[in-house]
């Protein structure tokens, strides 16, 4: 069997496994349950996981279909499989932690709160300058982007699945309108990730509201052309979406990542902030 479950369809962790696995074929469901494991802990790094015997057994897989999952798991540098050693669990530092696959089983994991804060951070280094870069260089057709998803979130009801898919979408846009294919690839890389983070803000009420604003002042300085002050807006939004998500998991907030900065107000069409 892939998964321990109970009679309610649920497995050992309590996530409810009835509908992916009916979709799923028999090496995504290997694949999955192996990977999951890892990122649970269930097999630590450093690690020699059980044989390839014994761990096909357990699945009740035959040992290619096995063998194949182990494959993908180790392009994924999670494992290194061996010839008379085994398969052993790499290191965390040698996982490629943007992974699409590596993401959400993560965001499955117990250490989902840990990959949140993770994630808080690389934004805060990476999005400020993104929205610096697009203020330069986006294009009519990119900025159109920018704004259609934002009316997107203007438009959706309170916490709504469209109003984290917008949200989603007005990130991803910015990235795309940087020119850099790198960065524009990272907001589909890491879009698990981000729906998982929306979703945690989403749980404070009002949230979404309340970052409409933020979101607004950075679309309208992107649109000015003004690149410092679309890195400063972008700074700000992502320290406000961090409070949130650090007054969720009673984490320690770090220093806002805008406190150096003192821009005049800003008021383009859309949004009157002050500092």
């Amino acid at each position: 069997m892939l998964s321990k479950r109970d009679n309610r369809g649920r497995d050992g962790r309590g996530r409810d496994m009835r509908g992916p696995f009916l979709r799923q074929s028999t090496h995504h469901q290997v694949l999955q349950e192996v990977g999951e494991r890892i990122l649970c802990g269930v097999f630590s790094p450093g690690e020699i996981m059980p044989s390839e015997t014994a761990l096909s057994d357990e699945l009740q897989v035959s040992r290619p279909v096995l063998r194949e999952a182990i494959k993908v798991l180790a392009a994924k540098g999670l494992v290194d499989s061996r010839p008379k050693i085994g398969t052993r669990v790499k290191q965390r530092e040698d996982w490629n932690m943007l992974d699409p696959d590596i993401l959400a089983w993560g965001f499955a994991s117990p250490e989902a709160e840990s990959y949140a804060v993770a994630l808080s951070e690389m934004r805060r280094i990476l999005e400020p300058a993104a929205a610096a870069l697009a203020a330069e260089r986006a294009s009519p057709a990119q900025l159109a982007r920018i704004s259609a998803a934002y009316d997107g979130m203007e438009a959706a009801e309170e916490d709504s699945q469209d109003s984290i898919v917008n949200d989603l979408k007005f990130h991803q846009a910015i990235l795309a309108a940087t020119g850099n294919a790198f960065l524009a690839s990272t907001g589909h890389v890491i879009e698990s990730a981000l729906m998982f983070s929306f979703k945690m803000a989403s749980q404070i009420k009002g949230a979404r509201t309340h970052s409409l604003p933020r979101h607004a002042a950075v679309l309208e300085t992107i649109a000015a052309h003004n690149p410092e002050a679309a890195r400063h807006e972008m700074e700000v939004l992502l320290d406000e979406a961090w409070a949130d998500i650090a007054a969720l998991l009673g984490a320690k907030e770090p220093p806002p990542v805008s406190a150096a900065k003192a821009l005049a107000p800003v008021r383009i069409g859309r949004v009157t902030r002050k500092n």
